[in-house]
């Protein structure tokens, strides 16, 4: 799995602050929609990933490495992959993803928008 194989999904889930103009949770959330992925914003729109009301393909976390631990080890819902933004990942995280086989990467999605969009 890389970069190209997670921007051909379609429902990302954004974990950070999403409605700051200043942070990446926000761009990313805002880069995504507008290039027609379904997104839900956890964090300080939806309080848990597990509020998302859909299937989710792609968690994406934008968040302080400890919150983002948190949040991902009390997930009931199934998803594919998830993505570590830079700044983001931990030892911690890693280690927990390994040992659960959780499919991950480290990578930035608003790369992947303009590299691999799903349109183009």
């Amino acid at each position: 799995m890389d970069l190209k194989d997670i921007m051909q999904e379609k429902v990302f889930a954004v974990v950070g602050d999403t409605l700051n103009e200043e942070k990446y949770a926000y761009k990313i959330k805002n880069e995504l929609t507008e290039h027609g992925y379904k997104v839900y914003s956890v964090g300080k729109e939806l309080p848990s990933i597990n509020d998302v009301p859909d299937t989710i393909d792609v968690i994406d976390l934008c968040i302080h490495p400890s919150k983002g631990l948190k949040l991902i080890k009390e997930c009931n819902k199934d998803y594919k992959y998830i993505l570590i933004q830079p700044g983001a990942e931990s030892q911690e995280i890693l280690e927990y993803l390994d040992k659960t086989h959780t499919p991950y990467l480290e990578g930035c999605a608003l790369v992947g928008v303009r590299l691999y969009c799903k349109e183009k």
